[in-house]
């Protein structure tokens, strides 16, 4: 081999090592910073309050001795919130979220191809919900795990982003013993705000596994059988008698932000419906919502 080849070759590796050093690295500074963070956090909690005496007495002190307990836990979500990103790909959600100028933030982001990418420890808070409210909780970051999935709110998830989705749903269930129903979107939080994960999420494949819950379809869309033992569902049911229930008084109940009715009204079709979401509730709409509330009780 001449020296001008192995020369080319050597050029050639060097590059190739140089680049997986950089791509492996980018979020070196990111990284380092995120855990100076955490440092600071922490040390909030490792604090030991100081008593009065120790303050002299100062006017805000109010500890009159100090004594420690083993008795104690940290943070514990007690539910997950499902996002789409509104962007253009898990890079760039990546780095609007490694941004300290966005204030944004998830403990995950799932790709398109289902790579799950982990930013956040689930014990500390991210800043993913922002202003909402659900039945009377009214700061969903303390309380929550933020799932954000790559996707700009018009197109369909793919198959290998709903399956990461679930393995990752799986994991955090078991773990914390998230009840079915406190598996929602940000739309349900935020209805005056939000829109995602949007009408092409799948909720009802989630329900089916313990993720959410969903309504009884046989319940809302009545089977007619005729002589000849031939059943056939009803998929409108505004014709069928109906009880009579106060939707907004049921939006409640499901755990909806009714201080705006019809951005409840619209978050409610968003999850369950998933057409005509900017219309008023029809009244298979009041048959799913009355079969959903009693759910919620």
């Amino acid at each position: 081999m001449s020296f001008q080849r192995i020369l080319s070759t050597l050029l050639v590796v060097s590059i190739a090592v140089a680049f997986f050093s950089c791509s492996k690295d980018i979020y070196k500074e990111n990284n380092k910073a995120h855990k100076k963070a955490v440092k600071e956090a922490t040390a909030f909690i490792q604090e030991i309050p100081k008593t009065k005496a120790e303050l002299d007495y100062d006017t805000l002190s109010i500890t009159d001795e100090w004594i420690g307990t083993t008795n104690f836990s940290i943070r514990k979500p007690n539910y997950v919130i499902i996002h789409h990103t509104a962007q253009v790909s898990l890079q760039q959600t990546i780095n609007t979220f490694t941004l300290t100028r966005t204030q944004v933030s998830s403990h995950y982001v799932i790709g398109r191809d289902g790579e799950i990418v982990q930013m956040l420890n689930d014990y500390l808070r991210s800043w993913h919900a922002g202003r909402g409210k659900w039945g009377n909780d009214t700061d969903l970051n303390s309380a929550s795990i933020g799932i954000e999935l790559d996707n700009n709110g018009s197109e369909p998830f793919t198959t290998a982003q709903i399956e990461s989705l679930l393995v990752l749903l799986k994991r955090l269930k078991w773990k914390y013993g998230i009840p079915d129903a406190n598996f929602i979107g940000h739309s349900d939080i935020a209805p005056t705000r939000k829109v995602d994960p949007s009408i092409y999420f799948p909720w009802k494949k989630l329900a089916d596994e313990g993720y959410g819950l969903w309504y009884d379809e046989d319940a809302v869309f009545p089977i007619l059988t005729y002589d000849d033992n031939l059943s056939i569902p009803i998929e409108n049911t505004d014709s069928v008698a109906q009880q009579s229930i106060d939707p907004i008084l049921a939006l409640r109940v499901i755990g909806y932000d009714v201080s705006d009715p019809q951005a409840a009204i619209r978050a409610f079709k968003l999850h369950f419906v998933q057409i005509d979401v900017d219309s008023a509730l029809t009244q298979t709409d009041m048959r799913i919502l009355d079969n959903l509330y009693k759910k919620y009780l």
